[in-house]
């Protein structure tokens, strides 16, 4: 998977763990996606990927998907993603637990220090 594909599926189970949505989140995504994909395509396939996941298979998911976005991108890139799921999981004005979660595997896998 390439980076920008990883990032989006990184950002979209981040927004699907508290099982809320937010407008607010959802324009993080988009601004991702105007960032990331200066043309408009279609996210169809993706979004059936991540549809037709189980509650249970979304953190080895995340974990490929952080894994394939980290080898392909620079430490810039990275830092931005970040920047981006943080943005994300702040968006409703609370980080629940499940969310931390998910924040701190990509701060311990990608170690922005």
């Amino acid at each position: 998977m390439n980076t920008t594909m990883a990032g989006y599926h990184i950002l979209m189970i981040l927004s699907a763990v508290d099982f809320r949505f937010n407008v607010l989140e959802d324009k993080v995504i988009k601004d991702y996606l105007v960032q990331a994909f200066p043309i408009h395509i279609s996210l169809d396939r993706e979004m059936a990927v991540i549809s037709n996941l189980k509650h249970q298979e979304w953190e080895a998911h995340f974990v490929n998907c952080l894994e394939d976005f980290y080898d392909d991108s620079t430490q810039a890139e990275r830092l931005q993603l970040l920047d981006f799921a943080v943005q994300l999981c702040k968006a409703d004005g609370v980080i629940n637990h499940t969310e931390n979660h998910y924040l701190n595997l990509l701060f311990e896998a990608w170690d922005p220090q």
